[in-house]
């Protein structure tokens, strides 16, 4: 999920501890399938932001339309913190009477979430729902298992280039339109200013550096019969893998110190003005705007392998779906739409900064807020997600992503050695 993105899109200070945001779907019993009462009170779990109130204000509009077309009806919101989500979700799904109706949870979950039993397939309702027709294709991809929809998306994020303006002035450099054009501008930019990095990447800022996988023709996965297969071994992939770690070295982002950082360090470290560039989530613009860069930085999309290219950004975000042990299911579903309907992501953007789901929301947005275009302009290019499989939380969790990368920069192993290493070790947790 894009958990830490999203508390990075909802605070100022930036998120996402390198976006391992896959929340670990908890091993549970499952949940009997609820009931459809029309009556009665349903409970909802959203999770709690850093600055919650404007978020708030948001879910009772919501919540107050929804009531309004349901007399006698009526609703709980509780908030809970993100970073123990993981045992109260557990607890609901395997105690069904004492769980909520409708939940947020991270893209990243859904597999996991639905393997547990936990999830309502809500396709049918989905299908029918007007609004759903301009739902962005990857966003949906989150909701979705097998064919079938699991719940709505709410907010989604991507990641983009930041660049300092005044170096890129005093140095006479264009906006890279290139990868190559890129690690160039950040070798100048470390050259004349020893101090800074040129740009600042980290070891284990995963979502930072599956760009370049990407963008090189490369995959995590392929996927046959609903089975997952790592892909890190393809030439394609390896090629990815090696244009990321190449980045690292005393001419732009010494190994020493950045193979550990993650990606909230690397946006730290620009936001401070200690970078030339970023690569940064739209979630992450206030944290900028709060920095000593202000005024000075600009942001375009991350550039591809060739000029005109874009590279897929991972995209992250967080969900609304129904437990399927709720016993009020029509009425679960309507708050569900409510909650992730239009008029709430306009209200969610407003507040909070969370990028809408829907294209045309989306582009109104960009419209209000010039600084979003370059963010919107990523998702349109096509964006990635990871495999859909409740193995990815362990692949995430086990952090064997960060630790191939951090491998390759402390020359502890080629980009060969360490990406077979990461293809069994995602194999294996693909096999359980």
């Amino acid at each position: 999920m894009h958990l830490s993105a999203r508390l990075a899109a909802a605070g100022a200070a930036l998120v996402l501890t390198a976006l391992t945001a896959t929340a670990c779907a908890p091993a549970t019993s499952g949940g009997a399938a609820g009931g459809d009462s029309r009556t009665g009170t349903l409970r909802v779990w959203l999770f709690r932001e850093v600055g919650n109130a404007p978020k708030e204000k948001v879910v009772r509009q919501a919540v107050a339309d929804f009531t309004a077309a349901h007399k006698g009806v009526k609703v709980t919101v509780d908030y809970i913190p993100v970073d123990t989500r993981a045992q109260r979700v557990k607890a609901a799904f395997n105690d069904p009477s004492g769980a909520p109706d409708v939940i947020e949870y991270g893209n990243t979950d859904t597999a996991g979430y639905v393997a547990d039993g936990g999830l309502a397939d809500v396709t049918e309702e989905f299908d029918a729902w007007p609004e759903a027709k301009d739902t962005d294709a990857t966003a949906k991809q989150g909701v979705t298992v097998a064919g079938k929809v699991y719940g709505a998306p709410l907010f989604v994020g991507a990641r983009a280039l930041y660049y300092r303006t005044d170096l890129f002035k005093e140095l006479h450099l264009q906006p890279p339109a290139t990868q190559d054009e890129m690690a160039a501008a950040a070798r100048k930019i470390r050259a004349a200013h020893p101090d800074l990095y040129g740009l600042a990447v980290g070891g284990a800022y995963t979502y930072g550096a599956l760009p370049f996988l990407w963008s090189a023709g490369g995959a995590l996965a392929t996927e046959k019969g609903g089975a997952y297969t790592a892909a890190l071994t393809t030439p394609a992939a390896r090629k990815g893998i090696a244009a990321y770690t190449g980045l690292f070295g005393d001419d732009n982002c010494p190994a020493a110190k950045c193979a550990g950082m993650n990606g909230n360090d690397t946006v730290t470290a620009f936001a401070a003005g200690r970078a030339g560039m970023a690569i940064g989530g739209d979630f992450n613009h206030r944290a900028v705007e709060a920095g000593k860069v202000k005024g000075k930085y600009a942001v375009v999309p991350l550039p591809g392998r060739k000029k005109g290219e874009i590279a897929p950004a991972f995209a992250g975000g967080n969900n609304i779906g129904v437990l399927r042990s709720t016993s009020h299911r029509t009425l679960a579903v309507d708050l569900m739409k409510r909650l992730a309907g239009k008029e709430a992501q306009r209200g969610l953007f407003d507040a909070m900064g969370f990028l809408p789901t829907f294209t045309d929301v989306r582009a109104a947005a960009a419209r209000r807020q010039p600084y979003v275009k370059p963010f919107v302009d990523t998702l349109d290019a096509g964006a990635e997600f990871v495999p859909v499989t409740p193995g990815w939380a362990t692949v995430d969790a086990s952090l064997v992503l960060p630790t191939m990368y951090q491998q390759i920069i402390s020359g502890r192993k080629s980009v060969d050695a360490a990406a077979d290493e990461a293809a069994r070790a995602m194999d294996g947790a693909f096999r359980k």
